[in-house]
This record gives C-alpha cells, sequence and structure tokens, in this order.
C-alpha cells in the first residue's frame, strides 16, 4: 500500500460546527460504515493511518560533521603539514586533540531527541470499526476517512473523529490542551470557531476515554489529525544555538581569520625578506597556529558545564543538553504552564457559599488537613450547630464516584475525577464519612443534564442527594437550606455569590437534597423534578503552589519576566496569575484574539500581557517566536504533547518529569523531576554561576595564547629558533590549562548575582574590558618570558634548556593568574578561596604533571624538556609572583576608574525594550 497522502476531504465549515447528517454527506458514508470497495479506493488514495518518519543523517555523516569547525580547520591544516615535514609525533597529538574534540560532540549529538519517534507512538494500535454494517477489530493504521469507530472506556481515539451516538462521554486530552480535567464530550454541532479544549463534539487521535462510550465518523488520519499536525510542527522547527554556542562560533571565526591573515604575512615575512630555510619557517608558523588556538576549551566548558548538570539534578533539574546551563543564565521570559507547575494539580474546595454565608477551607492539597472557619469573623465552625454545612459535605461525598486514599509513599491521591475527588478531601476535613449510610438508585453525570443524583438510607432517613452545575439546580431548587431549615430561594443572593467566586477563579459546584418515600431504592430523573432544597455552593480551584509564589518574585527581582500560557478559562488564568503575583494581570489574551492578530499586534500584546488563555499548540509556538523575535531569551515548561513544539523552539525547553510526556521530554533542554516552578528559578541561578565561571576561564585561558603566539612571533621576525615547539604548545593548552582551569568552575556565585538583570546574549563574551585583560595580561607574560630567555641565551644554554625554563615560567604564571581570575574586580587572596578546594587539588596536580614532565626521561625524550636545578623554579615562582602584583594593580585601577565613571552617569537611563 502506497505511504503516499493526499488532503482528506474538506467541510465548507469546520467539522464541529457541522450536523452528524453533514458530516456524514461529506465523508459519503452512514452509520453502517463504508464498503469494502470505498475502503480500498480511501487506503489508496490517503495512505496509512500513521505518521512519517523524520529523514536523519548517518552516524558517520554527524560525527565528520563536528570536523566542520574553524579552529579544528587550523589543527588539520597543522597536522597535514607536519606529516609532510615527517614530524609524525605531532602530527599524531594534534590529531589526536581534534578526534577527541569531535568525539565529545558526536557523544552529545546522539542523546538526541527522539521526540517524533514518540509521538509516533502515540498513536492508536486497534481500532473498532462498523464496516459493512458488521463490528469489526483492525490495526488502526488502516483506518481511513469516513470509517465508523466504535469507543468505549479505556480507549485510545485512534483517528480524529466526529462524534454521535454519545453517551456520558468523558474523554482525557490533556496531552493536547495541558488541561487535566477529563473533559465531558457531547454530539451537537458547535457555533462560531471554538478553540481546540472547546471542540466538545470532536474526538482526537491519541486522547483516552475515560468514561461513557460513543460512535465516531473518522474525519482526519495520519499526518492531517492534530497530533499529525504538531508532528509536522515539530518537524518544521530548528532548534536555535544557544547564546554560548553563538558567542563561541563568533571567536572561533575571529581567532581564524586572525591566525590567516598573521600566518599568511608572517610567512611572506620570513621567507622572502628574512630569507629563512623553509623547514624552519614551517616548524615556526605551525607553532603560531597551535598556540592560537585554544584546544582545551571546548573540554573546559564541557566540564564547567557538566559540574553545573550535577549540581541542578541534586535540585530536581535534569538537563539534557549541555549548553542549556549556561543559557539559562541569559534567560529574560519564561512561559510557563499554570496546570501543575504554578499550580498543585490537585483540585481543592476553598469555599463553601451556603444560605448563611460563606466558610472558608484552608488545605492545598489532597491531604485531609485543612481547618473550615467562617469567613464573618475566622473562627473554626462548631460542628454541633451546623447542620446546614453537615448536609452539604455528606451530600457531596455521598453523590461521589471518586475515592480517597493515601500511597505508601504517604501521598494522597484521588481515583475519580477531579471535581469530585474535591469533594471527597472537603468531606475528609469535615471528618465526614460515609458511616450509617447505604446508597441505592442513582443517576450517573450526563453532560446533557449536568448533574449527579443518588438515593440513599442516610441514618435511617430516604433521602435524595444531587450535586451539578449551580444553574441547573437553581431552576430545579424552589427552597434553600437555612440555618433553622428550608427557607424561600434567594436566587440573587447566589448569584452575587458566583460572580464572587468567579472573580477568584474558582470553578464551582452545587449541592442538594429533598426527603424520599421510605423503603424506596430505585431513583429516576421525575424523583426530583421538584422540591430539592438547595444545599450551597463549593468554590474549587488548582491552588497556586506556595514556592512557585516565592519562585516568581526571585525572577521579578532577577528581572526575568514570567508569563502564564495555558488552555484554562481566562478568568481562572487571572485570578491564579494575580495570586502568584506576576505583573500585567489585568487581562488575558485568548487564543481566539491571538488568531486575529498579525505578527506586529502580537509583539505588542505579548509585551504588554502576561496572561494567554485557552491557546492551541500553535499559538504557544507563535508566542514564543514573536518574543524570540523581540530580542528576548525564551524559557518554556510544558507537559502535554502539545507544548512540545513551543519547548522545541524555545531557547530552554522546561518539561515536567511527573506528569510529563515522553515527547515532551525528548523535546525539552530540562526536565523538572519535582514539576516545580521554583526549581527553573534555582537553575538560573545556576547558570548565571556558571556563565560567570565559563567567562573567568575564557579570560584565564585565551593570555597564555597569545603569549605563545607572541613569543614565537617575536623568535620568526628575530631570526632566532622558536621558544616553544608545537608539542610543548599543546602540553600548555590542553594539559595544564584544563587542569587549571578545573579550579575555576567550582568558583561560588557571586553576591548579588539574582539582584542583577538578565546578561544582554547579543553581547559578546569578549567585551572590551575581555580583550583589554587579555591583551594585557598576554603581553605581560610574553615580556616576563622574553626576558628569561634572553638572560639563558646570553648564559650560553642550549635550547632545550631554555625551552623548558620558559615552559616552566609560563605554566606558573598560569597558576599565579588562576587567582586573579577568581574575582574579576576585587582582590581575590580572601578566606573563601581555603573553601574551594578544587584550587588547592589543581595546584598540587599541576605541581605532579610539571615534575613528571621535567624529570622523567620519557616525558623529555617526547617534549623536549631538560631537568631544571631547584633554583630555576624559584625563579619562575617570582617572576610569576611579580606578575600577579601587576594585574593586582591594574585591577585596582581599572576598580577606581569604574567608580568614578558611575557617579558621572546620568541618573535616568532608559532601558532596552527587550529588557523592560
Amino acid at each position: 500500500m502506497t505511504q503516499a497522502r493526499t488532503q482528506a476531504p474538506q467541510a465548507p465549515r469546520p467539522w464541529h460546527q457541522l450536523s452528524v447528517h453533514e458530516t456524514l454527506a461529506i465523508q459519503v458514508t452512514s452509520a453502517a460504515g463504508l464498503s469494502q470497495d470505498q475502503i480500498r479506493r480511501r487506503q489508496e488514495t490517503h495512505g496509512l493511518n500513521a505518521l512519517p518518519p523524520p529523514a536523519r543523517r548517518s552516524a558517520w555523516l554527524r560525527f565528520l560533521g563536528h570536523f566542520n569547525d574553524v579552529l579544528i580547520y587550523i589543527l588539520l591544516a597543522a597536522a597535514v603539514v607536519t606529516s609532510l615535514m615527517g614530524h609524525w609525533l605531532d602530527t599524531t597529538v594534534i590529531l589526536a586533540v581534534a578526534v577527541i574534540n569531535a568525539i565529545i560532540g558526536y557523544v552529545q549529538e546522539s542523546r538526541a531527541e527522539r521526540s517524533l519517534d514518540g509521538i509516533r507512538n502515540m498513536m492508536s494500535n486497534r481500532a473498532r470499526v462498523v464496516r459493512d454494517g458488521q463490528k469489526e477489530d483492525i490495526d488502526a493504521r488502516d483506518l481511513v476517512p469516513g470509517d465508523i469507530v466504535i469507543l468505549r472506556p479505556g480507549d485510545k481515539i485512534p483517528a480524529d473523529v466526529r462524534l454521535f451516538d454519545a453517551h456520558n462521554l468523558h474523554v482525557e486530552e490533556s496531552m493536547l490542551t495541558g488541561e487535566s480535567t477529563v473533559v465531558e464530550k457531547h454530539d451537537a454541532p458547535l457555533p462560531g470557531d471554538a478553540a481546540l479544549g472547546d471542540r466538545l463534539n470532536i474526538g482526537f487521535s491519541g486522547t483516552h476515554v475515560s468514561a461513557g462510550n460513543a460512535r465516531g465518523i473518522v474525519i482526519a488520519t495520519g499526518s492531517d489529525t492534530e497530533i499529525g499536525h504538531i508532528n509536522r510542527m515539530m518537524t518544521d522547527v530548528h532548534a536555535l544555538q544557544t547564546p554560548l554556542l553563538r558567542q563561541m562560533a563568533l571567536l572561533g571565526k575571529r581567532i581564524f581569520h586572525v591566525v590567516l591573515v598573521m600566518v599568511a604575512v608572517l610567512f611572506v615575512v620570513g621567507r622572502y625578506l628574512l630569507g629563512m630555510p623553509l623547514p624552519d619557517l614551517l616548524l615556526s608558523l605551525i607553532s603560531i597556529a597551535v598556540a592560537s588556538v585554544p584546544e582545551g576549551l571546548p573540554a573546559i566548558i564541557s566540564i564547567i558545564l557538566s559540574l553545573g548538570v550535577q549540581r541542578m539534578a541534586r535540585n530536581r533539574a535534569i538537563i539534557r543538553k549541555l549548553p542549556t546551563v549556561e543559557t539559562l543564565g541569559a534567560m529574560t521570559v519564561i512561559c510557563s504552564d499554570k496546570t501543575g507547575t504554578l499550580t498543585m494539580n490537585e483540585m481543592t474546595a476553598k469555599n463553601v457559599l451556603l444560605a448563611q454565608g460563606v466558610y472558608h477551607v484552608a488545605g492545598d492539597n489532597y491531604q485531609p488537613i485543612g481547618e473550615i472557619t467562617r469567613a464573618s469573623d475566622g473562627l473554626p465552625v462548631d460542628w454541633r450547630h451546623e447542620d446546614a454545612l453537615t448536609r452539604f459535605v455528606r451530600a457531596a461525598a455521598i453523590c461521589n464516584d471518586s475515592q480517597l486514599h493515601e500511597d505508601a509513599d504517604g501521598q494522597w491521591r484521588i481515583v475519580g475525577g477531579p471535581t469530585e475527588g474535591a469533594m471527597m478531601v472537603l468531606a475528609a476535613k469535615a471528618g465526614q464519612g460515609l458511616d450509617g449510610v447505604a446508597k441505592h438508585g442513582k443517576v450517573p453525570f450526563d453532560s446533557g443534564y449536568k448533574y449527579m443524583a443518588r438515593r440513599c438510607d442516610d441514618h435511617g432517613h430516604n433521602l435524595i442527594y444531587v450535586t451539578g452545575a449551580p444553574d441547573v439546580l437553581f431552576r430545579l431548587c424552589a427552597h434553600e437550606q437555612g440555618e433553622h431549615g428550608p427557607q424561600p430561594l434567594r436566587l440573587d443572593y447566589w448569584e452575587r455569590g458566583l460572580a464572587a467566586f468567579a472573580q477568584q477563579g474558582l470553578r464551582t459546584l452545587a449541592a442538594a437534597y429533598k426527603p424520599g418515600a421510605a423503603g424506596a431504592t430505585a431513583l429516576s430523573h421525575a424523583d426530583f423534578q421538584d422540591g430539592l432544597i438547595l444545599l450551597g455552593v463549593a468554590g474549587i480551584m488548582d491552588p497556586p503552589r506556595p514556592e512557585a509564589i516565592a519562585a516568581i518574585a526571585l525572577c521579578n527581582q532577577a528581572g526575568i519576566r514570567v508569563k502564564m500560557i495555558t488552555g484554562d478559562h481566562p478568568e481562572t488564568a487571572l485570578a491564579i496569575g494575580a495570586m502568584l503575583g506576576m505583573t500585567h494581570v489585568r487581562e488575558a489574551v485568548t487564543g481566539a484574539q491571538l488568531e486575529q492578530m498579525n505578527d506586529e499586534e502580537l509583539a505588542a500584546r505579548v509585551r504588554d500581557h502576561d496572561i494567554f488563555a485557552r491557546t492551541s499548540p500553535e499559538h504557544k509556538l507563535r508566542l514564543v517566536r514573536a518574543l524570540q523575535g523581540m530580542g528576548e531569551v525564551v524559557g518554556m515548561t510544558g507537559d502535554g504533547v502539545n507544548d512540545a513544539p513551543a519547548l522545541k523552539q524555545a531557547d530552554v525547553g522546561v518539561a515536567m518529569g511527573i506528569k510529563g510526556t515522553e515527547v515532551t521530554k525528548e523535546a525539552a533542554d530540562m526536565v523538572l523531576a519535582d514539576d516545580n516552578f521554583a526549581s527553573i528559578a534555582y537553575a538560573v541561578r545556576e547558570g548565571r554561576r556558571v556563565y560567570d565561571n565559563l567567562k573567568k576561564t575564557i579570560l584565564f585561558i585565551l593570555p597564555t595564547n597569545l603569549a605563545q603566539g607572541l613569543l614565537v612571533i617575536a623568535a620568526l621576525l628575530a631570526g632566532a629558533q622558536a621558544p616553544l615547539t608545537p608539542l610543548q604548545i599543546l602540553w600548555m593548552n590542553m594539559a595544564t590549562s584544563i587542569t587549571l582551569s578545573f579550579g575555576l568552575a567550582f568558583e561560588p556565585a557571586e553576591p548579588g548575582m539574582m539582584h542583577r538583570p538578565p546578561r544582554d546574549p547579543a553581547k559578546s563574551i569578549l567585551d572590551a574590558f575581555a580583550i583589554w585583560r587579555i591583551a594585557f595580561v598576554g603581553l605581560l607574560f610574553m615580556a616576563s618570558a622574553f626576558v628569561i630567555e634572553k638572560s639563558l641565551i646570553a648564559a650560553g644554554r642550549d635550547a632545550d634548556f631554555i625551552r623548558t625554563v620558559i615552559l616552566q615560567t609560563l605554566v606558573t604564571a598560569q597558576w599565579t593568574y588562576l587567582f586573579n581570575c577568581r574575582l574579576q574586580d576585587r582582590f581575590p587572596l580572601t578566606p573563601s578561596m581555603f573553601r574551594n578546594k578544587a584550587l588547592w587539588l589543581v595546584t598540587i596536580l599541576l605541581g605532579l604533571l610539571q615534575c613528571a614532565l621535567i624529570y622523567l626521561p620519557g616525558m623529555n625524550r617526547v617534549f623536549g624538556t631538560v631537568p631544571l636545578p631547584p633554583e630555576y623554579w624559584t625563579l619562575t615562582l617570582v617572576a610569576a609572583g611579580v606578575l600577579f602584583c601587576i594585574v593586582e594593580g591594574e585591577k585596582w585601577v581599572l576598580r577606581r576608574w569604574r567608580a568614578r565613571r558611575t557617579q558621572k552617569m546620568p541618573i535616568n537611563v532608559k532601558v532596552p525594550a527587550a529588557r523592560r
């Protein structure tokens, strides 16, 4: 069967607006299903009900791709030249460095995204259909538009279907909408442009039937389904380079261009002006090229990022891609889902409205602990005098099919619907169990009439309890339960209470009762169409996480704006946003409004609003792109398949580890093991610490590269022998630099880190200060080595001895400069340096490595070194100590200059739009 697809039949209006009869006519089918001839022709036309596999490069191409780097080009060119000259040891070491870098990159890439595989696996495997009037169980891949599908509890819907013959159908759609509440479905046509979560007569492929049954007309298969649309969006989204990778790529290009120009000029000068022999000239040029490439930098960056990953993992934030650690520190906006991330994802009764007033219920989760108090005076209720409240709580517990239980790990959980579960928790808090209750007849909940009823014997009294939508029960009640018995219903009182609950973002559930006939057990709708007495209305919500409130305050303090993008209703989202302390919560922008906006209007709304409700996957993706277009570094959280495209597009995609789908986790850069927004705030702090340490590391490594290059250039122009061989330069760049940089990786966060605004990701890591520091220190290193070299030449020392002393001088200067780099603008020799044990471990390791290089015969033969008398260790230490003092003097001068400059700056400084 061909896999080629054509577009499914198009309706004149959206499918949810059509009646069942119109849908059957467009699909040219009937309730008896398709004929075998129709099925065969449609399978040839539309192909399989499956998602196409993604195109992927072979493993060899992915590995070779990691040699496509300008700095690697320099090393490969140096390897070619050394091999032509017969310097095979140099060639082997240079190639080994290039291969090691490629292996590191390949291993990181191989952890990659299997998100498209995950989405394909979410398609249903089997489907029960009606074909030629007969029921069949078939492979879901063989479904075609027009098929009649039978849906039962527990089924995964195998394709997008227009529902009909729906009976109490409840579908769990969180994978598409992000909302945990079960959706009640029906088969009536819907007017207008309903959002994805409001298409109540459509069943979507991959979602689950939790209750009830229905039949459905297949309207889309494979790539034409909603989940197929998300799959296409995932394919079209290309992950952006992180700010660090962009800056390192720019740094590599700059170094490449400088080396290229410098080698070309020096070749002309050395060969045609100075008349140097070609082998000596090429060896010097190779030394310059190798000295200019910070070969150890990729490994050092990986080490620092890996350490950050480990620290974050201990705090419940699992990093999937190393560069994400640094990107977190540059985030300017966090777009967060609401349910379960900013909220508890545990529906909880917060208020109860009775005829005599409002009661508050404490507690923010399923744990049945929480005091119930009167809103009027804040005093705990006295259950001996709360007949109306007792009746309400008992009604909510008896007219209920959910269960509350405690797991072995001490976690309280609900089995059943979230709203009914909230009522069971309320009953447990009130101490109202089901002792003395014998349940009899039942009218199950149905979206057609929006209530549930139960007849029972409650301590010897035959009663009918009804719970459901308040507006429905108001129509069925003529009386309300007052403090001293039933009294006439005050409809305006209850409507005012409902309006107050709506402003607080509370969902509502009403309860009523009616005395029944003694001995009766059966129950029908007619038994309670009159005579019901309204007990009260519960206000239910998924409460904000307390730690999320503190985390959002911390983000605001750090200049990071938090935006809520949810599939929930606007009123609920606004209320939760206000409780969380978010800014710009006067108005929510809905998905329907986003549909009508062009890119300019969307940018304005994104800048001025922080709450976005009733959103679809396309809306989330578009919002992330709009923010990125404004220069923001965007983090995006999510848990459902609907979030995956936006997570992949964002600079930092954050998936939920507990309730997140595998697709979402594979698309994300970071996974929260505790689904807690507060973990993101910690990760931002760690990201800023990592970036600071990365910058310190770059400022530590590059001056040595500069000094090495300048030394070789000076020797070449002077017509002298190169002061360092390529292998000695590689030793400094790979062995000692990595060793020492490890100490900087453990530097703690500097004070006030979360009180400063996010750094500008467009700003180069090598700003004017960094360039000055690299040039200043590089010249100092070169000058000290040059002076020592000239004195040793004057003393008649041989070339290997001179090179060994110069190598030891530069390594010792690196060690003391390591302490300079601990704090960029303050004196570094403070008691805190003794708390960083890594500084002293790398000092010991460096000493051992240098002793091996200088005193082991095998190392002498490979690297061209000779043993040094003890007095030369003292000489290099003194020279390094002088350099340390000079750098600290430069820091003191710069610190005073900056202080004076700050005092002269105008107070009213405008903040760029992207940072406001």
